[in-house]
């Protein structure tokens, strides 16, 4: 009796194995009405509450352009914080996460406003941002779009188009650049990678003619404000065109302290009064020098994600 009372006993224990029951799970809040959702400013929020935002504006707006100023001043309000996303926990060279819907800096505002405006649920905008994000869609610090100029606006050609020689005309500015990613990711991110040093030549519309080419920008275009510094230029902000009451051009983006509409001639007078009070005050701070403007594709086709490959074995073993 004693021995058959042990073979069951192991063979319940074979047949379960180490699992246990499950305790008992609390009661889930009933989700919200749409009606409440929409209610929301969408850095406020659940995922699955942004889920069923995409999802509605996507049906009751058709228009790909209206869909990105109506998802990015659903935004507005935003608070700003800057270095926010990183790989984690896919990549441990630093904690910061690869999403967040309660805060954006320049950079994630415009990509979470365009994955959003051209997905239909969470689960495709999730992959959308790390198609935006990362070169050919494969997650890694070394294949981020670091470089405005010379990584996301490159990668991102499938999404918008660079109009900034068009639009100054002939004869207008352009600044050098060179990067050297090898040397970023090794100082910046503890990230060894064999990357040739490379330059280009880059045009954009002085801030002073902004005014003369606003009527032919486009809602939905992506704007990067150039500034300037002991003869240094680079993208220094990012942000998006949308139309006002009127028509007027709008500059959309998120800047310390939260995300804002104004417009461009508004933020030009902003940056005016900093370097002025910069100088006051003998600060070396940048001066801001114009605008590049990539205009919203007519035709866009998603290119397909890249494989992710494996990670390399740490010393290798």
């Amino acid at each position: 009796m004693r021995f058959a009372s042990l073979s069951c006993l192991l063979l319940a224990a074979a047949l379960t194995g180490c699992a246990s029951s499950p305790p008992p799970k609390a009661e889930a809040a009933p989700p919200l009405p749409l009606a409440a959702i929409l209610e929301k400013q969408v850095y406020q929020m659940s995922p699955a509450e942004a889920g069923r935002y995409i999802a509605h504006i996507h049906e009751a707006e058709p228009d790909l352009r209206k869909r990105i100023a109506a998802i990015g001043r659903k935004n507005i309000g935003q608070p700003y914080s800057l270095h926010l996303l990183g790989e984690f926990p896919y990549e441990i060279h630093d904690g910061l996460p690869l999403f967040s819907l309660q805060q954006s800096d320049c950079v994630v505002f415009a990509e979470h406003t365009y994955a959003m405006a051209l997905s239909q649920s969470w689960e495709e905008f999730f992959w959308m941002l790390q198609r935006i994000r990362y070169r050919d869609g494969v997650i890694g610090v070394a294949t981020r779009n670091h470089y405005t100029e010379m990584d996301w606006n490159v990668a991102n050609r499938w999404l918008v188009t660079d109009v900034s020689a068009e639009l100054a005309g002939p004869g207008g500015p352009a600044y050098d650049m060179t990067v050297d990613r090898a040397r970023f990711l090794r100082t910046r991110h503890n990230t060894v990678r064999e990357i040739p040093v490379e330059t280009s030549r880059q045009a954009y519309v002085p801030k002073d003619q902004v005014a003369v080419i606003a009527a032919q920008l486009r809602e939905g275009d992506f704007v990067n404000v150039i500034s300037t510094r002991d003869g240094e230029y680079w993208a220094s902000h990012v942000g998006l065109v949308v139309l006002g009451p009127s028509g007027e051009r709008h500059f959309l983006h998120s800047s310390e302290p939260k995300v804002r509409e104004e417009t461009f001639d508004a933020y030009i007078a902003r940056a005016a009064e900093r370097e002025a009070r910069n100088a006051r005050e003998g600060k070396r701070g940048q001066v801001l020098a114009g605008f590049k403007f990539l205009r919203l594709n007519e035709q866009i086709a998603v290119p397909p994600m890249a494989p992710q490959p494996r990670p390399g074995r740490a010393n290798g073993a």
